[in-house]
């Protein structure tokens, strides 16, 4: 996978969640998955069309998605992963793939859209359209989280 695809992603996921109260967004480790994913916990599917097609998902366990969506909700407690606490994550990816487009299109490349998130919940497998997918770890404020990124040109 091009740089050019993988970099405007990296910049936005650790541009985005300090302006949403996130104090330290480190990565952890890049590599490379197949196409076909496993998942446990919650993973945020954002369609991306245009010149670059595929998708970006962002994905956590339960336990980290109720930490993490209590920190979106100003510390409120989140002992549940309910429909409160997953618009939460699910507007996390929205706005970080957003931001996505958005760096795109100051690198020169316009006509980028997304589709509306999609949380997937539970344990499950996702097999996305594209040969091979980018895996990032990252730690945010100690809680850990996976971006996959299927994009191509």
């Amino acid at each position: 996978m091009d740089v050019n695809i993988i970099n405007p992603v990296l910049e936005a996921f650790t541009n985005i969640l300090p302006q949403i109260g996130f104090q330290t967004v480190t990565r952890q480790g890049i590599s490379l998955a197949e196409s076909t994913l496993l998942y446990q916990g919650a993973l945020i599917n954002v369609g991306v069309l245009g010149p670059v097609q595929g998708a970006i998902l962002i994905g956590m366990d339960i336990n980290s998605a109720k930490q993490f969506a209590s920190k979106m909700m100003m510390g409120m407690e989140v002992t549940e992963f309910d429909s409160l606490a997953q618009s939460a994550i699910s507007e996390m990816g929205n706005m970080v793939c957003a931001n996505v487009c958005t760096n795109f299109v100051k690198s020169g490349t316009n006509g980028m859209d997304i589709s509306p998130p999609t949380l997937l919940i539970g344990d499950g497998q996702v097999r996305l359209a594209v040969p091979n997918i980018i895996v990032v770890d990252f730690s945010v404020d100690n809680i850990k989280i996976k971006v996959y990124v299927g994009l191509y040109k």
